[in-house]
C-alpha cells in the first residue's frame, strides 16, 4: 500500500464513529497531511540513506522554551546531512500509525495531563520499540506520561516529584564514564550551563554514559544513559533546559550519535 493511501486511511478512520470532528481529529488530519509531504507515494523517502526522526513537542513546563529548543535540536541533528527530522507539536500523533514511518522518535515534551487516546499512545510506543524503533528522550521527557506506570521501563529512569528537582541553573562538568559505547567513544568530559537533575527514580537496567556531581549535595547523578530492551534502543539525557545547553559541541555530537545508534544498524 502506498504511503499516501495509508495516510488517507488513517485520517478517514478518525471520522468512523460518525460523531463529528473533534479537535484531536482535526489535528490528526493536519499532521497526516503535513507528514505526507515528507515521503513519496512509493513508500520511499527522498533519501533512503538518511535516518528518519520525528521530534515530538508542543507541551512542557512553562519554564521550558520548546518553541526555541525544538527547531534548534533539529538544526543540530541535521547538521551532518545524514539525519532528517520532522517536528510535530502534538503528542497525540503517538496514537496514530504515522510514527511507524520513522526510525527514531524524539520526546521533547512533558505532559501533565494524559493523552486523549492514552491507551493507543502507550501501546503504539511499545509496538514501535518491538519493531526496532529507537527513542531519544530530552530533559523533562523524564517526567512525561506520569499516569503510565510502564513508562519507567521505556525511559529507564523517570521524574520523582518527591525528590529535589535539580541544582540551581549554572555551569558544571559532565564526565564521560563509558568510553567504549558508540555514542561516547572518543569523547572527553565537558562543561555545560544547564540544570543538573537530581530527581530520577527507577530500577530498570540502564547503562550510564555520562554523569555529573552535584554542587549542592556532593552526590553523582546520571546525565545520559541508554536502555536496550528487546529490539528497541533508548537514549535518555536530562540535559537541555534551554538553548544554552545545546551550545556545547560535545552535546551536539552526543545527540547526533544517539539518533544514529537508536536508529539501529
Amino acid at each position: 500500500m502506498s504511503t499516501s493511501r495509508r495516510y488517507e486511511m488513517v485520517y478517514r478512520s478518525s471520522f468512523s464513529s460518525g460523531l463529528g470532528c473533534s479537535l484531536f481529529q482535526l489535528t490528526l488530519i493536519f499532521w497526516a497531511a503535513f507528514l505526507g509531504l515528507a515521503v513519496q507515494s512509493s513508500d520511499t523517502w527522498a533519501n533512503e540513506t538518511k535516518h528518519r526522526a520525528m521530534l515530538i513537542t508542543g507541551v512542557d513546563y512553562a519554564g521550558h522554551q520548546w518553541k526555541t529548543t525544538a527547531p534548534l535540536v533539529r538544526k543540530i541533528l541535521e547538521a551532518d546531512g545524514d539525519i532528517e527530522v520532522r517536528i510535530v507539536e502534538d503528542i497525540e500523533i503517538l496514537a496514530t500509525d504515522l510514527i511507524f514511518d520513522f526510525q527514531v522518535l524524539i520526546f521533547h515534551f512533558k505532559n501533565y495531563d494524559p493523552p486523549r487516546r492514552a491507551a493507543a499512545v502507550y501501546s503504539n510506543i511499545q509496538e514501535f520499540q518491538k519493531r526496532g524503533g529507537g527513542l531519544l528522550l530530552l530533559h523533562f521527557a523524564c517526567g512525561a506520561f506520569e499516569q503510565w506506570p510502564e513508562y519507567v521501563m521505556v525511559a529507564g529512569r523517570i521524574w520523582d516529584r518527591e525528590k529535589r528537582p535539580h541544582d540551581p541553573w549554572g555551569r558544571f562538568t559532565v564526565r564521560i564514564v563509558s568510553t567504549e559505547h558508540p555514542i561516547t567513544v572518543g569523547l572527553s568530559d565537558f562543561e555545560i550551563e544547564d540544570e543538573l537533575y537530581t530527581c530520577l527514580k527507577g530500577e530498570t537496567p540502564i547503562k550510564v554514559l555520562a554523569e555529573a556531581r552535584s554542587k549542592v549535595d556532593g552526590l553523582t547523578y546520571p546525565m545520559a544513559f541508554v536502555v536496550e530492551s528487546g529490539a528497541g534502543r533508548v537514549f535518555h539525557t536530562v540535559l537541555g533546559h534551554d538553548a544554552r545547553a545545546f551550545e556545547s559541541p560535545t552535546v551536539q555530537v552526543l545527540l547526533r550519535r544517539a539518533v544514529r545508534w537508536a536508529a539501529g544498524p
